[in-house]
């Protein structure tokens, strides 16, 4: 699926079939929207929009299917805080933070090996210096 998300895939609904190019100029074909788009950017927006609105019938849903828990005090909460509450509860950037600094930055063994010569102004040959040549 994360492969599908990125760049020209479209899903048709109606067909139930993955589509890599969007026929919008063939009449016939309906204008299908990106991947990205219909599955990542719209349930954003509805559920953004809902908060913002006030439509707690569609809120309540909406989080029921993400599995989102507001307490009570929470669900009081109107517009911009609803909406700040909640995203804060589905998509917590402190987690997708930390598990990006997991993944993808390399262990400090790793990374000394390039980068001491970045951050080391002085002299390869002195006493502070033999950390870079050791590191080779």
């Amino acid at each position: 699926m994360t492969e599908k998300l990125w760049g020209d895939n479209f899903y048709d609904q109606k067909a139930k079939k993955w589509k890599n190019h969007n026929k919008a100029d063939d009449e016939e074909a309906p204008k299908l929207k990106r991947a990205f788009v219909a599955f990542m950017m719209e349930p954003v927006i509805r559920l953004c929009k809902a908060t913002m609105n006030n439509e707690m019938d569609k809120v309540e849903k909406m989080l029921k299917t993400l599995d989102i828990k507001l307490k009570h005090e929470e669900l009081q909460l109107q517009g911009k805080h609803l909406m700040k509450n909640v995203f804060q509860k589905w998509i917590n950037a402190a987690e997708a933070l930390l598990e990006m600094i997991i993944m993808k930055l390399p262990s400090p063994i790793v990374a000394q090996k390039y980068r001491a010569a970045y951050l080391y102004e002085g002299p390869i040959d002195d006493v502070s210096g033999t950390a870079i040549k050791n590191c080779d």
